[in-house]
């Protein structure tokens, strides 16, 4: 659920607050954003699910989108699931949205070819 720094650096001036993969929220930032701790991202960082983007001194800085992915730790972590519990789950719904995503993909092209014709012949 990384990005490549060469990608980050890719994206224009005006790109990058539209882009959910940019990473413009340091560790400080993020926390707060998600009414966390530092030290609460810094252990998804261990747990290898969110791996932030580093800047050239080597601060951890955040997208958007691992941040949705921290928030929705932080729920789980609230309800009363363990840590590497609540990373295996969020894996695992991301798992099967790109599944549904694809089947879906695929759906519309089998309805695409299906044979039918809108040409009346």
């Amino acid at each position: 659920m990384n990005q490549s720094n060469s990608d980050v650096n890719d994206t224009s001036a005006g790109d990058k607050f539209d882009d959910q993969h940019y990473p413009a929220y340091n560790i400080g930032t993020a926390a707060q954003m998600l009414n966390a701790t530092p030290g609460f991202l810094r252990s998804l960082d261990e747990a290898n699910l969110l791996i932030p983007h580093r800047s050239e001194g080597g601060h951890r800085r955040y997208s958007r989108f691992q941040l949705r992915i921290a928030s929705r730790v932080r729920d789980l972590l609230d309800q009363g699931t363990a840590l590497d519990a609540a990373c295996r789950i969020v894996v695992l719904e991301d798992q099967l949205a790109a599944a549904r995503r694809t089947n879906a993909d695929l759906q519309e092209v089998i309805d695409g070819s299906d044979g039918s014709s809108s040409t009346g012949v």
